[in-house]
């Protein structure tokens, strides 16, 4: 009787458990369907990690595709992970531009198909529905986050049930291995509901035609915004080989406010809004896509293949939640008389570094066959990857230079293209407190000019010096930078000028601005200027001027002055000027100017061709002062600075920082071990990752290259405080085996303790046979004395216990061996039985009432780590209109081209370049924390 009633109990309790609703049923569902093409790409399928109650990471491949021709596109669906509304604050690609030419997420609630991928170039398209764009990549471009609060509404009542991830193999040689594609991304979504929702606003050209061999071609789009409030935060612009330059705009009352401007050939990222941007009822949005026709010899018009062009500009803005219509399109030419008042820099060119250029030239063409490595395209690098290096934390080398330099003040450094490191130093003259007088004049110059070699060539790995120059025209040197042809361009904060040097070591200037002695103020004199940046494109230089003025310049080559800047506003209540812009550099492949603000404690970037504000990075280590910034594009940008003591009393320990530009996080600090630093006064950084950093007052330059893993610290991100991981805590990704492979009946076992940490089973397996292995090799060493007693298996209880307690227990185990054979009671059997049963009915109500928790109405706050920082401002926003983009070309008029049917905006140019996707570019569009008042600090050197 006892067992019958244990078996119904629990078949009853099979039942109910089964019964109960799950919000993830669907997506276990999906992760339960086997690959459609098993290959190599299996493992690292992993379609949803679920971090903690309300968050979830969700991986969307290709599940290892072959495209049988160029212009292939391809698609999956993939099913929203739950049936409650969701928010994706996160995009991670994972795609090389060597296997994709482009990659975009749709959202609809009728894919073509949910079973294994379709070609979509045909007339089958993405969804049966409108399909809504949530996402591009494209041209190796970086990731894209999301600022704090905001995300992409899908599931619940936004008819978003799935995800279509829809791939554009351009150049099929990619696949002349027949290795299989398993290119995707992953989203990070939330189940908490975000006070402002993201949106895509799509610009797009779709009759332009380019003339063949016509210099110019303009494709201008213009339409009346009629919603409530939108708050633009990042552009991206996609063309194909002929775009020059993509720029779009807010226009209200006749003036025109720049949204984002870029060269379509760099790669194709959502790049922060140029502005704090509010976009109003009444206001008009307006684009202009630069196009040339040279070199070809018939019509180009806007399609979808490789010989076609494309003319977009996309808008990702956020609105209040209560208002939010997620996605908008323009495609309308606008009044005729509008782009008569378009700014000027709409029409110009955005030049692209040669680099860029020559691996553009060398992927449109055919793939090289004695230097390709293969083995490169099996799978996509993973932009998890990108990130290791950044732990690399600086070290200084103690023994450089090999040999001591005889050395003066160091005031500047730079690489010259050879990555050989320059010096640039003051001799046996010193800046002093009675070196200037009230209006900045020189009063030491009786003294003569500098007699020894102001110049120094020195060889960075061992520090030795390769060449002299610049004796005898020096008083007190300041900064030094090199352009593409290896001439010197130095500042002279005594003869208030810039000048230009021939590398060659010839102690004659080729360029002189300023004039000598005279400070001012106007288009021709400096006051104490203080460094230079050129353009390696155009050759455009830029000057830092300096102590006495808070402004950029701007001149052409050979000197002619073009315009010049202030400072930066991040926000309109406290706008501080420059207080000493002290250092420069140019960003190539942003295209981008920073200035180290010395005595605002701050970092400000600009457009280099306009002036244009882009951001702001102000950190509380820095204490109030930042003497000097260099770059490298590396990791997706890498800042590198030095602070200084301020006289505010805002100090911070002297030390060097690595910020990644994207995000603005402090990745490393690093200082020397052999000295202190007294007053780090220029930084650069070499090709091969090594950095110097030149002290004023030891008269020293100190290296440092990468060494240990560098440890993780908190800092702030745009004001909001994150929470950082100790470097003792193990986080490791997670790689699923197929789960085709894997019997449904077996139970995965779910981690509870936060921060959650999925394992491969394949990890464990192996991480416990060696733990088993180092054990015995322990034992095998310990004397027989040493080793530690056997474990006993718990079914053996009694062989722990005491001798003289053994004999007890047996006999009670023949008492009960007797007992059973004699025949024992039935309620004794019954409640034995019962024991576990109440055990299980125990575990079966925990598990719903942690279903409840994780799936219950009441959430938690927004996954810390994937946060970006903080909302711009106090914002409010609201919207109307979409676009179905799934069968918009199918039915437009005049066009029948195959390729681009019921597909996306974008299109093939099969041009790539040589930038790998990287973690390190992820931008941060939010709002930096308020600067403090300035001080009134005018020191030097």
């Amino acid at each position: 009787m006892g067992v019958l009633l244990c078996g119904a109990l629990l078949l009853a309790l099979v039942c109910q458990s089964h019964s109960v609703r799950d919000p993830l049923n669907r997506f276990k569902r999906f992760q339960e369907a086997p690959w459609s093409d098993p290959n190599e790409c299996s493992r690292l399928r992993q379609p949803v990690i679920q971090s903690n109650s309300h968050n979830l990471t969700l991986d969307i491949r290709m599940p290892g595709v072959i495209p049988a021709a160029s212009d292939t596109y391809l698609c999956m669906a993939v099913p929203v992970p739950t049936q409650r509304e969701a928010f994706i604050v996160d995009f991670v690609p994972h795609a090389t531009m060597d296997t994709a030419h482009h990659m975009l997420l749709y959202g609809c609630r009728t894919p073509v198909s949910t079973k294994g991928y379709w070609d979509c170039g045909t007339e089958q398209g993405t969804c049966e529905d409108e399909a809504k764009i949530m996402y591009a990549w494209a041209r190796n471009a970086p990731p894209t986050k999301l600022p704090r609060d905001v995300g992409f509404k899908v599931g619940g009542d936004t008819r978003i049930t799935h995800f279509v991830l829809q791939i554009h193999y351009g150049d099929v040689g990619a696949f002349r291995d027949h290795h299989r594609d398993c290119s995707g991304l992953t989203l990070t979504m939330t189940s908490k509901p975000q006070p402002f929702i993201a949106g895509m606003y799509l610009m797009m050209s779709v009759d332009t035609v380019i003339l063949p061999g016509k210099r110019v071609t303009n494709a201008d789009i213009a339409c009346p915004y009629e919603s409530y409030p939108m708050h633009p935060f990042a552009f991206r612009t996609h063309t194909h080989r002929l775009g020059q330059a993509v720029s779009g705009y807010r226009v209200r009352d006749g003036k025109w406010t720049l949204i984002g401007r870029q060269s379509p050939q760099l790669p194709q990222a959502f790049y922060p809004a140029s502005s704090s941007v509010t976009v109003d009822y009444g206001d008009t949005l307006a684009a202009r896509c630069v196009f040339t026709g040279e070199g070809k010899t018939s019509k180009t018009r806007i399609g979808g293949t490789s010989e076609d062009e494309m003319c977009n500009f996309y808008i990702m803005y956020y609105m209040e939640s209560k208002h939010a219509v997620p996605y908008m399109d323009c495609m309308d030419h606008g009044a005729s008389d509008l782009f008569r008042n378009i700014p000027p820099e709409a029409n110009a060119p955005i030049p692209v570094p040669q680099d860029h250029m020559m691996m553009n030239m060398m992927h449109a063409g055919v793939h090289g066959t004695d230097h390709q490595d293969d083995s490169a395209l099996l799978e996509p690098k993973r932009a998890e990857e990108d990130g290791l290096d950044q732990g690399a934390h600086l070290e200084e080398v103690a023994e450089w230079p090999e040999a001591p330099l005889q050395l003066g003040q160091v005031s500047g450094l730079a690489m010259d293209p050879n990555d050989n490191l320059l010096i640039f130093h003051r001799g046996d003259h010193t800046w002093g407190r009675r070196s200037f007088d009230n209006q900045g004049r020189y009063l030491e110059r009786s003294f003569g000019p500098i007699r020894q070699p102001t110049i120094l060539v020195v060889d960075p790995a061992k520090g030795k010096v390769l060449q002299a120059s610049g004796r005898n025209m020096f008083y007190l040197p300041h900064g030094i930078t090199t352009d593409k042809d290896n001439n010197y361009w130095v500042t002279d904060v005594a003869l208030h000028q810039v000048m230009k040097l021939s590398g060659d070591g010839k102690d004659k200037p080729l360029v002189v601005l300023g004039e000598a002695f005279e400070p001012g103020s106007d288009e021709h004199h400096f006051c104490k200027p203080t460094d230079v940046a050129v353009d390696p494109v155009t050759g455009n230089v830029y000057v830092s001027d300096g102590y006495c003025n808070s402004r950029i310049l701007k001149f052409s080559p050979d000197g002619t002055y073009l315009k010049q800047w202030g400072a930066g506003y991040t926000d309109s209540r406290k706008r501080l000027p420059f207080q000493i812009p002290h250092s420069l550099v140019f960003l190539p492949d942003r295209r981008e100017l920073c200035v180290a603000d010395r005595e605002n404690g701050r970092i400000q970037c600009f457009l280099a061709e306009t002036g244009e504000f882009i951001k702001e990075i102000k950190k509380e280590e820095f204490g109030g002062e930042v003497f000097a910034v260099a770059y490298a594009p590396e990791q997706g940008g890498l800042i590198y600075a030095v602070n200084g003591e301020s006289l505010s009393g805002a100090s911070a320990p002297l030390r060097g920082f690595v910020v990644n530009y994207s995000t603005k996080e402090i990745l490393d600090t690093f200082s020397p071990d052999s000295q202190e630093f007294k007053m780090p006064h220029d930084i650069v950084v070499s090709r091969d990752g090594s950095v110097f950093v030149a002290d004023v007052d030891t008269n020293s330059v100190i290296k440092f290259v990468p060494g240990g893993k560098a440890e993780h610290r908190s800092v702030k991100k745009g004001g909001i405080e994150v929470a950082e991981i100790e470097e003792e805590e193990t986080i490791v990704q997670a790689i699923l085996k197929p789960l085709h492979k894997v019997s449904p009946h077996v139970a995965m076992p779910a981690v509870q303790r936060p921060p959650v940490v999925v394992v491969s089973l394949k990890h464990l397996d192996q991480q416990n046979h060696l733990d088993q292995q180092n054990h015995l090799d322990q034992q095998k060493q310990l004397t027989p004395q040493q080793q530690p007693q056997k474990p006993v298996p718990a079914v053996e209880p009694h062989k722990q216990v005491e001798p003289h307690k053994q004999e007890k227990e047996k006999e009670k185990e023949k008492e009960s061996e007797s007992a059973v054979r004699q025949g024992v009671s039935p309620g004794l059997i019954t409640t034995l039985l019962l024991i576990p049963l109440v055990m299980v009915l125990a575990v079966g109500v925990f598990i719903r009432w942690r279903k409840a928790r994780m799936y219950g109405d009441g959430y938690e706050e927004k996954l810390e780590p994937n946060s970006s920082g903080g909302i711009l401002g106090k914002l409010r926003g609201k919207a109307a209109g979409s676009l179905n983009l799934g069968n918009f070309f199918a039915t437009h008029k005049g066009y029948t081209r195959q390729g681009f049917d019921r597909l996306s905006t974008e299109g093939s140019d099969q041009e790539k370049d040589d930038e790998d996707a990287t973690d390190s570019e992820n931008e941060e569009y939010s709002a930096p924390p308020l600067p403090p008042i300035a001080s009134s600090s005018s020191k030097s050197p």
